[in-house]
C-alpha cells in the first residue's frame, strides 16, 4: 500500500475518556468481588466506563446472599426480560433505568451459579430476539449458544512472574513467542479437545525445552464456528467452553507463569459474526455495528464491523481488553487485523466504501479508538505489551500517542515476512538476482518496534508448510529451513513462530487435526527442534541479539571480500559490555571457503552456532570452534576473520561468548 499519514484532520473525535460515560444503574448491583487470595494484581485502576464488566452482565450476589443481578445495554428495545434455567425460560421482566443510559436491570433471586440464560428482547418493530449476554463470563459449549452465570474467583500462584514481567518483556528483553491453536496443538487419544488444565503442563514443558519466552494463544473467546479459529467471536468476555471453565483458563496462564513463560492473547476488535445470538442488531437496531453496509459489513470475512464512532462501543472494547488483562493475567494482547480498522476501503472495491469529506480513506474514529485503547491499557498495566498485526505502511503504529503515534508497543513486520518467504521459496540458482528481498527489511527495521512473525497465516490455504516451501532435495529443504530460522533470529526484532514450525511440520496446518508429533522420531525433524532450542538459548544469553532490537545502534552490515550475492553478513551490537555477534548466511547449496569478513576488534571470534552441525542434521562443515581476527583491514574495520560458511547455513560468531 502507499504511504499513509497519521496526522488527524481538524475535528477528529476526542478520546472516549472525555465523553460522558454510560450512567451507573439506579437498581443496586453487587459490588465487584475483591481480588482472589494470591492474586498479585490490585483492583483495576481505570475510569468506570472502561470497567463495564463490573456492572453489566450477570453478577452473583456477594457473600453467598443468593440471587443474580442482570444488566444489559439495549437502548432501543421496547421490553427486555431475562430467560433461563431458573425460570423455565419464561422470562423475568427487566426494568429500564431512567437515566438515559439505555440499560435494563433485574435481580433474580432464583438464579444461581452455572445457570444458563439469555436476554429476550422486543425490538422497536415488535420483533422478538433472544441474545446471549455481551458481558457473559461463561458460555455454553457450542453448538449451544446461551450464557452461563459464572464467578471469576481464582487463587493465583504467579506472584514471582507478575513482579518481574515488566523486565522480562521490555523492549530491551529477549521475546521469542510460540503461537498455538489450542484445538489442534494436541488432543486426547480419543480425539477430544484437551482441557485448558490438561494442556497447561504440556505446553509449559514444550516451551521450556525449546526456550520460548512466551506463548501466544490464538483467540480463546467464545466463537460458534470452530473453523474460524476463534476470529469470529460472539462471547467477548467468555473463554471458549470447548476447553473448560474460566478457572481452567486461569490455571493455564498461572501454570505457564510459574514456569517462567509469558502468555499473550490474540484479540479481535476488528469485526464480529452476524450469528442470531450475537452482537449483530442486538436490540433490533444496529447497536454495535454501522447501519450502512459500506461501513458496517466486512466483505472479505462476511462479518460485521464495530461502529468505533460510538462511545459505548469503544468503551465495550476497551473494557474487554482490560478485562482479560485483569482477570486472566494475560501479559499482552496481539490485536488482530489493525489495517482493517484503520482504513475505510480495506478489502473493498471503489464503490463499496464511503470516503471522508476530504476524499481520504483513513477511519479517524477507529484511529481514536486504538489510541484510547493503548492509552488505557498502558495506564492500567504498564508492564504488558500491546502488539499490532498491521500490514500497511501507516506510520507510527508503535510510537507513543503523545508523539502522534497509535501507541502500540510493537508491530508485526509483515513486509519482512512476505519478502523473506518469497526469497526462500526461490530455487537456489535464482536467488542471486533477488538479494534485495533479504536486504530491504534492514533499511526500515527501526522505523517501528517490529516483531518478526512466521504465523499460522503462512501455513494454510494451500501455502504449504514452511518446510514444504523450501526448494531442493530433502537435505536441502531441511538445511534451508534451519537457515531461514538462523537469519530470522539474528535479524533485528522480536520473534514469533507458529506451532509445528519448531520441528519442521511436513503438512500445512489444519484446525481439524493435530500436529504430526511422530515426526520428532525422525533425526532430521528432531534436528530442527534442537536448532530452534539453541537459537532461543543463544538469543537469550547474548544481549547483542535483543537489547538494541529497535535502535540503529544495534545493527551494522559486515564487509565481505569476494562474497557472492547470496551471502549476507551483519553484526548485532549491544550497549555496555554486551559484546557483538556476527551472523553469516550462505543461501546457496555450495560451501564457501576462505571468506574474509571485517570485524570490529581483534581476538578469537567463537563459533557459537552453526546450522550445518551434524546434531542438527547438517554436513558438519565449520570453523573448528572459531576464527582468530587478523590485523587485515576489510571495509571500515581494521581487523577481519577468514571463515568457512557451510552450504545453506547460518553461522554465528561472538567476540564474547557468555556462559550458556
Amino acid at each position: 500500500m502507499t504511504s499513509r499519514t497519521v496526522v488527524p484532520p481538524a475535528g477528529t473525535p476526542a478520546p472516549s475518556s472525555s465523553l460522558p460515560s454510560a450512567a451507573e444503574g439506579a437498581v443496586p448491583l453487587p459490588a465487584p468481588a475483591a481480588a482472589a487470595s494470591g492474586s498479585s494484581l490490585p483492583s483495576l485502576q481505570a475510569p468506570p466506563h472502561f470497567r463495564q464488566f463490573e456492572t453489566l452482565g450477570a453478577h452473583l450476589a456477594p457473600n453467598g446472599a443468593g440471587g443474580v443481578a442482570f444488566a444489559v445495554w439495549a437502548p432501543n428495545a421496547r421490553s427486555v426480560s431475562v430467560i433461563g434455567d431458573f425460570n423455565g425460560w419464561q422470562g423475568d421482566a427487566m426494568q429500564p433505568l431512567q437515566d438515559g443510559s439505555g440499560r435494563w436491570t433485574a435481580i433474580v433471586a432464583a438464579a444461581h451459579e452455572g445457570d444458563c440464560y439469555k436476554y429476550r428482547i422486543e425490538s422497536p418493530h415488535g420483533e422478538i430476539l433472544e441474545k446471549a449476554d455481551p458481558f457473559g463470563f461463561q458460555a455454553e459449549c457450542p453448538p449451544r449458544t446461551a450464557s452461563r452465570v459464572a464467578r471469576l474467583d481464582y487463587v493465583w500462584g504467579d506472584d514471582d512472574w507478575m513482579r518481574s514481567r515488566g523486565e522480562r518483556q521490555s523492549l530491551q528483553s529477549p521475546v521469542s513467542i510460540y503461537e498455538l491453536h489450542l484445538g489442534s496443538w494436541q488432543r486426547a487419544e480419543d480425539g477430544s479437545y484437551l482441557n485448558y488444565r490438561e494442556a497447561a503442563h504440556r505446553i509449559a514443558a514444550h516451551c521450556r525445552n525449546l526456550g520460548f519466552t512466551h506463548v501466544e494463544l490464538m483467540p480463546v473467546a467464545e466463537h460458534p464456528f470452530y473453523g474460524s479459529w476463534g476470529y469470529q467471536i460472539t462471547g467477548y468476555f467468555a473463554p471458549s467452553a470447548r476447553y473448560g471453565t474460566p478457572q481452567d483458563l486461569m490455571a493455564l496462564v498461572d501454570t505457564l507463569h510459574q514456569h517462567g513463560i509469558g502468555v499473550l492473547l490474540d484479540w479481535v476488535p476488528s469485526h464480529f459474526p452476524a450469528d442470531a445470538h450475537g452482537l449483530g442488531r442486538f436490540d433490533g437496531t444496529h447497536l454495535y455495528e454501522h447501519e450502512d453496509p459500506r461501513l458496517g459489513f466486512h466483505p472479505q470475512w462476511n462479518s460485521l464491523i464495530f461502529n468505533y464512532g460510538r462511545f459505548e462501543v469503544r468503551d465495550f472494547l476497551v473494557s474487554n481488553a482490560l478485562f482479560w488483562l485483569q482477570h486472566y493475567h494475560f501479559d499482552g494482547l496481539r490485536v488482530d487485523a489493525v489495517a482493517s480498522i484503520l482504513y475505510l476501503d480495506f478489502s473493498r472495491e471503489h464503490d463499496q466504501w464511503i470516503p471522508n469529506p476530504d476524499g481520504s480513506n483513513q477511519n479517524w474514529p477507529a484511529v481514536q479508538f486504538l489510541r484510547d485503547l493503548n492509552t488505557a491499557v498502558y495506564a492500567a498495566f504498564p508492564d504488558v505489551q500491546m502488539i499490532a498485526e498491521e500490514s500497511s505502511s501507516w506510520q507510527g503504529v508503535s510510537r507513543p500517542v503523545e508523539h502522534g503515534g497509535i501507541g502500540f508497543g510493537m508491530k508485526w513486520n509483515m513486509g519482512w515476512m512476505n519478502d523473506t518467504l518469497r526469497y526462500f521459496e526461490r530455487p537456489h540458482f535464482y536467488r542471486e538476482y533477488h538479494q534485495e528481498d533479504v536486504r530491504f527489511s534492514f533499511w526500515y527495521a527501526f522505523d517501528e518496534n517490529f516483531l518478526l512473525p512466521l504465523s499460522h497465516d503462512e501455513v494454510v490455504y494451500g501455502k504449504g508448510s514452511l518446510l514444504g516451501r523450501q526448494p531442493g532435495d530433502d537435505w536441502q529443504r531441511f538445511a534451508g529451513l534451519r537457515t531461514l530460522y538462523g537469519l530470522m533470529w539474528a535479524h533485528p526484532g522480536k520473534k514469533l513462530l507458529f506451532m509445528g514450525g519448531e520441528f519442521g511440520q511436513e503438512q500445512e496446518w489444519h484446525h481439524e487435526r493435530t500436529l504430526d508429533w511422530h515426526l520428532w522420531n525422525d533425526p532430521m525433524h528432531a534436528g530442527i527442534g534442537r536448532w530452534v532450542a539453541d537459537l532461543n538459548r543463544v538469543y537469550r544469553s547474548h544481549p547483542a541479539l535483543h537489547r538494541l532490537d529497535f535502535s540503529k545502534d544495534g545493527f551494522s552490515w559486515a564487509t565481505t571480500s569476494h562474497a557472492p550475492a547470496t551471502t549476507f553478513a551483519f553484526l548485532r551490537h549491544a550497549d555496555g559490555d554486551g559484546g557483538d555477534l556476527l551472523a553469516v548466511c550462505n543461501l546457496t547449496a555450495a560451501p564457501l571457503h576462505g571468506l574474509r569478513i571485517g570485524v570490529p576488534r581483534a581476538g578469537l571470534w567463537r563459533e557459537v552456532l552453526n546450522s550445518d552441525a551434524a546434531l542438527y542434521g547438517g554436513s558438519g562443515v565449520g570453523n573448528l570452534g572459531g576464527c582468530e581476527a587478523q590485523p587485515v583491514a576489510c571495509g571500515s574495520h581494521g581487523h577481519s576473520i577468514v571463515a568457512t560458511v557451510p552450504p545453506l547455513a547460518t553461522v554465528y560468531f561472538s567476540d564474547s561468548a557468555p556462559p550458556l
